[in-house]
């Protein structure tokens, strides 16, 4: 079964900088997209930033420049590199999984990791 598994959150001051990483595990393909999520107390889930197999990136508007999303698919990891962490940054991470073969998709998510960003 795949899994996705998400690290590397914490408590950081503002202006400070975390990388996180997300490792897929029980998949011999390479995902189409992986991205990332985040969700603040009584807020919608949004997405951070995406990437895709030609590696071509998204960003939300509010971590352009400041965010980085790579990935390496011989590992089925994803990471992003978050610099310049602004308190409305925090929230929990979630790193998402799109998996494409022939006609059947399939989505998969992680249990999430706590970034806290401080003033």
């Amino acid at each position: 079964q795949v899994q996705l598994v998400e690290s590397g959150g914490g408590l950081v001051q503002a202006g400070g900088s975390l990388r996180l990483s997300c490792a897929a595990s029980g998949s011999a393909f390479t995902f189409n997209t992986m991205d990332w999520y985040r969700q603040a107390p009584g807020k919608q889930r949004e997405l951070v930033a995406g990437i895709n197999s030609g590696d071509e990136t998204d960003y939300a508007d509010s971590v352009k420049g400041r965010f980085t999303i790579s990935r390496d698919n011989a590992k089925n990891t994803v990471y992003l590199q978050m610099n310049s962490l602004k308190p409305e940054d925090s929230g929990v991470y979630y790193c998402h999984a799109a998996l494409r073969v022939f006609s059947t998709k399939r989505d998969y998510w992680g249990q999430g990791t706590q970034v806290t960003v401080s003033s």
